[in-house]
């Protein structure tokens, strides 16, 4: 049986993956690492919450960032590489935690006890969540997902050899339209849970 337990999520706009991992962590009884905890967990040495908040998990340009051996002139790569540090940190101290996002599978994808899971879903299932849960009309909806998505995708690609949302990259890719949120929670739970019990 694992003592730690590790789950990175990846998901796509609209797919409810943070509700999931949220139920996930809670059933679990571990901490979810999403944007406001991760903010508050790494501002400071001269970050504010509002410049971690407007850098984190946004894509670098390319063209005004520079990098001289550790260093970079980009404030969205120091943000990153200070998440990244983090995460590294908490499971290297035997934390068990759920993150979402920041490149989890790849980050902490060295540690044994760490399992990921890519969350998708069908297009009409993500645009009717993405109007209800943000009261926009079709076309503001469709153009949300693709603009989170392509940021998302961006950010992800720029970080990790593997491509965002390539099945191949996770252990497991899931549909969350086809059983629905609350019921695809469970499932990942009692997926994890069998993964834990593995020596």
């Amino acid at each position: 049986m694992k003592k730690q337990i590790i789950v990175a999520i990846g998901r796509e706009h609209g797919s409810g993956g943070h509700y999931i991992a949220d139920m996930v962590a809670r059933e679990l009884g571990v901490k979810l690492y999403d944007k406001a905890s991760i903010e508050k967990e790494i501002s400071s040495g001269g970050y504010s919450e509002k410049l971690v908040s407007e850098m984190d998990e946004k894509p670098v340009n390319f063209f005004t960032s520079r990098r001289i051996g550790a260093f970079s002139n980009s404030i969205k790569v120091n943000v990153t590489e200070k998440t990244f540090a983090m995460l590294r940190s908490k499971a290297a101290e035997g934390e068990s935690f759920v993150v979402i996002g920041r490149c989890g599978e790849q980050v902490l994808g060295n540690n044994p006890n760490c399992i990921s899971i890519f969350i998708c879903g069908d297009p009409q299932f993500k645009i009717n969540r993405i109007m209800n849960k943000m009261g926009l009309d079709l076309d503001q909806a469709i153009e949300e997902i693709k603009t989170v998505d392509r940021s998302r995708k961006n950010y992800h690609n720029y970080y990790c050899d593997t491509k965002w949302g390539d099945a191949r990259g996770y252990d497991m890719t899931v549909k969350s339209n086809v059983l629905g949120c609350e019921k695809t929670a469970e499932m990942l739970v009692h997926y994890v849970r069998n993964f834990m019990e593995q020596d």
